[in-house]
């Protein structure tokens, strides 16, 4: 098979993200619009036997983390059996899921079973109140409860991701830090991204060397540690505690350079930039007969096509792109 994964600029795209739903039970500010979204009716959204055709295709040619997103992923019916299908795949070394919590506590024992080997869990705040303000529902008990239920079955470690906003949660980065001082936790506070109906603006940016300061007014030693070749997250732990801190930094220091990551919608349309308008919908040419000999070239095509860098966060607030809970993260 020719490579298919490598881009014009030498990044090989080892990382599929791939939304199962663009449905979620909550309605968070950064994330959904306050109006909502139309949805997509289900017939447009790929059946899990698709899913598991362009899964296993991507493996092939070099996939080795598959991470499953939304909406909440959670919601979909029949989640366990996709995730069974998934975590079969020869080659397929990390399967990971991004939730907000809500839904895992019942379902985790057979997810984990199933292969989910890395959990990510969204919580963007520790007051109940904010909570409700940020996602617009109540759940915030339930989502504690889902830290623990993962911890306690061996998840090591439990990511937590924080999207920090000013004048909402920018008073927290330090509060979350102390949670990682006797538990397995990476806490990932994540710079507010623009994204169509979220309300971006300036004043509720902040950048992450802002958080650090807050956090190392109380935690002063406050180190960093080595990251991956890949890694999205800069990574910091304060010495003696068990768990770690860190920072994605998509808005005021990108890590375009070394992005080896892939998105698949729930609608079945391939994305190589979670920033970028371009999209090439795999849906259609699966559901019309595309060889996979085919469908591996328009992913080859669409991987050729990769820019070498985002634009700027104010350029892109700008800009036309899905809402975030339409691309799944």
């Amino acid at each position: 098979m020719p490579d298919l994964l490598t881009d014009t600029f030498g990044r090989r795209h080892t990382y599929l993200r791939i939304a199962l739903t663009e449905r979620c039970n909550l309605r968070c500010r950064y994330c959904m619009p306050e109006e909502g979204v139309p949805l997509r009716p289900r017939d447009e959204i790929l059946t899990f036997e698709e899913i598991l055709h362009l899964a296993r295709l991507f493996v092939e040619a070099g996939v080795e983390k598959i991470r499953l997103t939304g909406g909440e992923p959670l919601v979909r019916k029949g989640v366990e059996e996709l995730v069974e299908g998934l975590g079969a795949l020869p080659g397929l070394k990390t399967l990971a899921l991004t939730t907000n919590g809500l839904l895992l506590s019942k379902k985790l024992p057979r997810l984990r079973a199933a292969g989910v080997n890395l959990l990510n869990i969204s919580l963007d705040t520790l007051r109940p109140d904010r909570f409700a303000h940020i996602t617009r529902r109540d759940g915030f008990d339930v989502v504690l409860r889902a830290i623990d239920a993962a911890e306690a079955a061996g998840y090591d470690p439990v990511k937590i991701n924080c999207v920090v906003m000013r004048g909402f949660n920018d008073d927290e980065p330090a509060d979350f830090a102390a949670m990682t001082e006797r538990r397995p936790l990476e806490v990932r506070f994540i710079e507010y991204m623009p994204f169509d109906g979220n309300g971006w603006n300036d004043g509720r940016f902040m950048p992450y060397r802002e958080m650090i300061e807050r956090i190392e007014a109380r935690f002063p030693k406050l180190e960093r540690l080595a990251d991956g070749p890949n890694d999205t997250s800069k990574t910091y732990r304060v010495p003696g505690f068990r768990g770690r801190i860190g920072f994605i930094t998509s808005m005021s220091e990108d890590f375009c350079a070394s992005c080896n990551r892939l998105r698949l919608t729930a609608d079945g349309h391939l994305k190589v930039c979670l920033f970028g308008r371009a999209e090439v919908s795999l849906r259609d040419a699966l559901r019309a007969g595309a060889s996979d000999e085919a469908l591996g070239e328009i992913i080859r095509a669409a991987v050729l096509r990769k820019k070498a860098a985002h634009a700027g966060m104010h350029e892109l607030a700008q800009s036309k792109n899905r809402p975030m809970i339409l691309i799944g993260g």
